[in-house]
């Protein structure tokens, strides 16, 4: 590839690039989601759990250096915010979208609060792996490195498709999202299966968070997040509940955040920052389009309501 190619392909270049960085998080929190609303549940908290998770994981691998650790440390946190969702949203005459704001607000909240001794110090990243190595273009290089929680994530959306179609824990998710009548009816518990449903969701959201903090962009500030938790629910309805669906909308809102970097990268430097709205543009006009009062959505979860 000639210099006078690269500034042909520079813009598809930086947007694939961008777009493998930018989805990762969306993946993660946008697969737990599902996991959540396919059992009937929905999770608004998961803001809060992202920002929390991202928190975590930099200061654990501050702490002891190893970025694994930070990676685990959030999961486990997001574990934990997700099962105290799902427990106080059994409580008749609970509603699910309040409980998840307040749980956002204390998340992003405790985030802030535990997070200030972290903001200077620098955590080891989580690694990359150099699909682009057998080139001696930086701008393909920097495209095709690929860091591996992009990797888990796209492997999860494959499984979690499968496993809601021939597994008994798949079915026994759908059964209970679709009618509690019908999940009791065959010896189920619904509360139990989305008390784990929701903690499945919240340890992804933390993950999604340690990737924010431990790799893109790689550090511990209280505006990390940009409101991506917020966004994968949008996600969510939009890829139909659909796991492979959520992997293609997070590739999707992550080629739109990539567009204004992208612009920049190639030297257009006047009203590229209007770009940077395009994944918020993105999921209002998703949220428009897929909104009816005459209608249900195809593939949504019968027990999913957010009239409560």
């Amino acid at each position: 590839m000639e210099t006078t190619d690269i500034g042909l392909w520079g813009v598809p270049l930086a947007m694939l690039g961008g777009a493998i960085r930018v989805s990762t998080p969306f993946i993660f929190v946008s697969l737990g989601e599902a996991i959540t609303e396919r059992s009937g549940r929905i999770n608004l908290g998961l803001e809060g759990t992202l920002v929390f998770g991202a928190m975590t994981a930099y200061a654990v691998a501050v702490m002891t250096g190893s970025p694994w650790l930070g990676l685990l440390a959030a999961a486990v946190a997001g574990l934990c915010f997700g099962l105290f969702h799902g427990w106080i949203c059994k409580f008749p005459k609970v509603n699910d979208i309040a409980i998840g704001i307040a749980l956002m607000l204390f998340g992003t909240g405790l985030a802030f609060f535990f997070g200030k001794p972290f903001i200077q110090p620098s955590a080891p990243d989580l690694p990359a792996i150099p699909f682009g190595a057998w080139s001696d273009i930086p701008q393909v290089q920097a495209a095709l490195n690929v860091n591996v929680l992009f990797l888990i994530g796209a492997a999860l959306a494959v499984f979690l498709w499968w496993a809601f179609r021939n597994t008994r824990i798949g079915l026994i998710v759908r059964v209970v999202g679709d009618s509690a009548d019908a999940a009791r009816a065959m010896g189920l518990n619904p509360n139990a299966v989305r008390l784990l449903a929701t903690g499945v969701g919240g340890a992804l959201a933390g993950i999604g968070g340690a990737y924010l903090s431990l790799y893109y962009p790689g550090s511990w500030t209280e505006r990390i997040s940009s409101g991506q938790g917020l966004m994968a629910v949008a996600l969510v309805i939009f890829a139909r509940w659909n796991p492979l669906g959520c992997f293609a909308a997070a590739l999707l809102f992550g080629g739109a955040g990539a567009l204004g970097p992208a612009l920049q990268s190639v030297g257009i430097t006047q009203g590229y920052y209007l770009f940077y709205a395009a994944p918020y543009i993105l999921t209002l006009i998703i949220m428009i389009a897929t909104s009816s009062p005459s209608r249900t959505l195809a593939g949504a979860p019968g027990e999913l309501s957010i009239t409560k």
